[in-house]
């Protein structure tokens, strides 16, 4: 039954991942070579590959996936009609005056953006082009800036509605619904835990974060008043609206997707800011982003498909399901895996590739699967962060003035890192803050 080309398998997409050959191609292309020569040796015939075009047809008609361009439309709108950047001015007048506030904004506008958008692209380039260039005006360390703003940024991955939760919840078969419920407080805790960070550099170094001086705090008193009540309160109103009727179970998270989608549309033209350009472009960008989750989606299907005509699905659960010490065994291999291949790939490509192998087996030995895929989804946060490849440190990069290195926003990073890898810790230690939500 077990055979080597099972893991040779791996072996030629790993090559051809890592040579920079698209992902989704890599997966696909090297489908078709092992169904050639599986078929060649008698493992199984054509019929086998009969199956792919019923698996295509069924992720082409999957309702729960359709959220994935409904919530990254709404980012796109928020970030495209400038609704973000007033969200990170008006904050950061609002903790403007505190030493360190300017970075606590920048948390909280993460946050706040990760809750209404999902999309981690563009809060990150939004934040790097409004909050970056003040920030190292008025003094704030080049690599703790860089850090904050690529850090919140990655916010949209953990806190719900997180397209990568979508897919998540999708791979692994269980409800989209269950998986926002229990992300919500861990990444909740995961902003505050940033927070917290933030509070305590500003206190033991105010030079690094030092408070804005009052002729850079323009807005004060009733205005200032008068701006959050307009400026944040809308968009709060979206979020609450958005996973309000997810949690109350009034509905799917795809029609909270469309209504999301709906009520950016609605904020932008209140603001008089829903025009042609605005709306093509985010048009433009929902549909390269949802066409990339698709191709990766049907390359990873065909792989797995002749993965386990090749019997490789039964080798790897034997595998994961006999390490030592069970649960807390496969629960080590698991999250080391996702994280090292997180130095080199992306979140989307380390889900559809890996998620489908440790599902099964963590199945098997009787874990919470909502549980395991907040684990999953908190460790593949740190695959945006880590060097070389973290795509918030690419998204910062093409924003960042001259002034910022590379080097300082590598830098920056690596606290975060330590930070997710706690918060990764705390909740493996204590599962109940993903099931209480439940």
């Amino acid at each position: 039954m077990h055979n080597p080309l099972g893991p040779l398998m791996f072996v030629v997409a790993f090559i051809l991942i890592f040579s920079g050959f698209p992902v989704a191609f890599a997966l696909g292309g090297t489908a078709l070579i092992f169904a050639a020569i599986g078929i060649a040796l008698g493992y199984f015939d054509w019929h086998l590959m009969f199956a792919m075009s019923d698996r295509t047809l069924g992720i082409m008609s999957n309702t729960v996936l359709l959220a994935v361009p409904f919530f990254i439309f709404m980012g796109t709108v928020l970030e495209k009609s400038r609704l973000a950047e007033d969200l990170l001015k008006t904050v950061g007048e609002l903790f403007g005056s505190l030493r360190g506030g300017l970075g606590l904004a920048v948390v909280v506008v993460g946050a706040m953006l990760a809750a209404a958008t999902g999309v981690v692209g563009a809060s990150v380039v939004a934040m790097g082009m409004i909050s970056l260039p003040v920030m190292l005006k008025y003094g704030y360390s080049k690599t703790l800036s860089a850090g904050l703003i690529t850090a919140s940024g990655t916010l949209g991955q953990i806190i719900p509605p997180s397209v990568v939760l979508v897919v998540l919840a999708d791979q692994m078969g269980i409800s989209v619904g269950d998986l926002f419920r229990g992300a919500l407080v861990p990444g909740l805790m995961l902003a505050g835990m940033y927070a917290v960070f933030a509070i305590l550099v500003a206190w033991l170094k105010p030079d690094a974060m030092p408070a804005l001086p009052p002729e850079a705090r323009k807005t004060r008193g009733f205005q200032l008043f008068k701006r959050v009540l307009f400026v944040l309160m809308p968009p709060f109103l979206l979020i609450l609206l958005v996973l309000g009727s997810i949690f109350a179970g009034v509905a799917t998270p795809t029609e909270a997707g469309a209504l999301g989608a709906v009520g950016a549309m609605v904020l932008a033209l209140l603001n008089r800011r829903l025009n042609k350009k605005t709306l093509t472009n985010s048009l433009d960008q929902t549909t390269r982003l949802t066409s990339m989750v698709m191709f990766l989606l049907i390359g990873s299907t065909a792989f797995a498909l002749v993965f386990r005509g090749l019997f490789g699905d039964i080798w790897i659960q034997d595998i994961l399901t006999n390490l030592p010490g069970g649960k807390i065994g496969l629960l080590v291999v698991a999250n080391l895996v996702i994280f090292l291949l997180g130095f080199f790939i992306d979140f989307f490509e380390i889900a559809f590739i890996i998620l489908p192998l440790l599902a099964p087996a963590a199945r098997a030995l009787g874990i919470d699967m909502v549980w395991f895929g907040v684990m999953i989804g908190m460790n593949l946060q740190t695959s945006f962060l880590t060097p070389p490849f973290g795509f918030a440190l690419f998204y910062l990069r093409g924003v960042a003035p001259a002034e910022v290195k590379t080097t300082d926003i590598y830098k920056g990073a690596v606290p975060f890192i330590a930070i997710q890898a706690i918060g990764l810790w705390v909740i493996i230690l204590f599962p109940e803050l993903v099931t209480v939500m439940i």
